[in-house]
C-alpha cells in the first residue's frame, strides 16, 4: 500500500478524534463557556450537519481543483478552525469553528476515498477505502479516551491542540507524495460525474449504507446505560466496553478491507444475515454481562466491516465518479449516523427501556436486507461483483 494512503489515514484519524471527542469533554466545554450542557451538546450536532451537508457539496466544489490542491486546502482549514477553537472564549466562534471543520473534513474524506484509491490498482479500492476506514475505528480506540486524558490534565482545549497538531504530519505527506497534476487520475467535469451518480446500483449501496450505520450508531450511542442498567455493568467499566467495540471496529474493518476486492457480495449476504442475528441475540441477551460482553464485540466487527465493503462497493459503482462517490458515500453515512440515534431516542422516550434500540438497530438492519432482496428482483441479469450489489 503506498505510503500516501497511510498518511491520508493519520489526517482521518485526526479528523474522527475530532468529531468524537466531545463525548468527554462537553462538561467541561460548557463550565469555561458559561453555558448548559445542552447547549455545549449543540457541538457534535454542528459537526454532524457539517459533515452531511458538506460532504457532497465540498466534492463537487474539488472538481475544478487538482486532488493535492483539495487535500491541503481542506487539511490545512480543518487545522486552522482547531487552533481557533483552542484559543476563542467566544462559543458562537467556537460552534462556527465546528461547522467549517466538519465541511473540511467531509471534503477531505471525499476526496481521500478518490485519491487513495487512485493510487492502487483498480482490484485493490476496498483495501485503500479500510485504510482510510481504520482511521476511524482508531479514532474511537484511541483518540477519543486520548483527548479526554487531555482534557482531564490540561483542560478541553488541549484536546483540540493535538488533533492540529496531529494533522500536520499528515499536510507536509500530501505536499512531498501526491502529485501536484494528478497524472493518471480521470479528470471529469461536474456535469460528467454528476451524471454516474443516476446509476440505481449506486443509489442502492448508499441506501444499504445509511441504514447499516444507522442500526450501529442507534447502539452504540446508548450503549453505556445499556450496560450499566441493562447488563448492570458497573459504570468504571463503561470506558473499557466502548473500547471492546472499538477494537471490533478497526478488526471489521481490517477484514472487510480484504474481502472488499474478491468476494464483496457473498460476504455482504452473510455478514447482513448475520448482523440482523446479533443485534436480536443482543437484545434478548442484553441482561447477561458475558454475553453482552461478546456481542458488543462481535457486533462492532459485523458492522464496520459490512460498512466498509459497502463504501467501496459505492467506489467501484461509481467509477466516473470518484470524488462525487465519496462525498456522497460519507454524507449517507453520516445521515445513518444521526438517524440510527434519534430513532432510538424515540424508542427510549416511548418507555421502551434502554434495550430498545437493539430491536431499532435489528429493524435497520432487516430493512436493509429486505432493501437489497428487493432491488435484486428489479434488476435481473448477470453483472460483475463489483458492478452489482443487487445481484447478490
Amino acid at each position: 500500500m503506498p505510503f500516501v494512503v497511510y498518511m491520508l489515514g493519520l489526517a482521518v484519524f485526526a479528523q474522527g478524534t475530532s468529531e468524537f471527542m466531545l463525548s468527554g469533554l462537553v462538561p467541561d466545554i460548557a463550565r469555561d463557556m458559561h453555558v448548559s450542557i445542552p447547549a455545549a451538546g449543540l457541538l457534535t450536532s454542528a459537526f454532524a450537519a457539517g459533515m452531511i451537508v458538506g460532504a457532497p457539496l465540498m466534492a463537487i466544489l474539488s472538481l475544478r481543483r487538482s486532488r493535492r490542491r483539495s487535500l491541503l486546502t481542506f487539511l490545512v482549514v480543518f487545522l486552522l478552525v482547531h487552533v481557533l477553537g483552542a484559543v476563542t472564549t467566544d462559543f458562537g466562534v467556537l460552534v462556527a469553528t465546528r461547522v467549517v471543520g466538519a465541511l473540511a473534513s467531509a471534503g477531505f474524506l471525499a476526496v481521500a476515498l478518490a485519491t487513495a484509491t487512485g493510487t492502487v490498482a483498480p482490484n485493490a479500492k476496498g483495501r485503500a477505502t479500510s485504510v482510510l476506514l481504520g482511521g476511524v475505528t482508531l479514532a474511537c480506540v484511541v483518540g477519543v479516551p486520548a483527548g479526554a486524558l487531555l482534557g482531564q490534565l490540561w483542560g478541553w482545549r488541549s484536546a483540540f491542540w493535538a488533533v492540529a497538531l496531529v494533522s500536520v504530519p499528515a499536510v507536509v505527506a500530501i505536499l512531498r507524495t501526491v502529485p501536484a497534476g494528478d497524472p493518471g487520475s480521470s479528470r471529469t467535469s461536474v456535469r460528467g460525474e454528476l451524471g454516474s451518480l443516476r446509476d440505481r446500483r449506486l443509489l442502492v449501496i448508499l441506501l444499504l449504507g445509511a441504514l447499516v450505520n444507522g442500526a450501529t450508531f442507534c447502539t452504540f450511542t446508548y450503549l453505556a446505560p445499556l450496560v450499566t442498567t441493562v447488563t448492570g455493568i458497573g459504570s468504571a467499566w463503561v470506558p473499557a466496553v466502548l473500547a471492546l467495540f472499538g477494537l471490533g471496529s478497526f478488526l471489521g474493518v481490517t477484514v472487510g478491507g480484504r474481502v472488499a476486492d474478491t468476494r464483496p457480495v457473498p460476504f455482504l449476504v452473510t455478514g447482513g444475515v448475520a448482523l440482523l442475528a446479533g443485534w436480536a441475540v443482543f437484545a434478548v441477551t442484553a441482561g447477561n454481562p458475558v454475553a453482552a460482553i461478546v456481542l458488543v464485540f462481535v457486533q462492532g466487527t459485523l458492522a464496520f466491516a459490512v460498512g466498509s465493503v459497502l463504501i467501496s462497493q459505492a467506489l467501484y459503482a461509481a467509477t466516473g465518479a470518484p470524488t462525487l462517490a465519496g462525498g456522497f458515500a460519507t454524507a449517507a453515512f453520516n445521515v445513518g449516523a444521526a438517524i440510527g440515534p434519534w430513532v432510538g431516542g424515540l424508542s427510549i422516550g416511548a418507555g421502551l427501556g434502554y434495550r430498545s434500540p437493539l430491536w431499532v438497530s435489528a429493524s435497520l438492519v432487516a430493512l436493509a436486507l429486505v432493501t437489497a432482496g428487493g432491488a435484486r428482483l428489479l434488476r435481473r441479469g448477470t453483472a460483475e461483483p463489483h458492478e452489482d450489489l443487487a445481484t447478490a
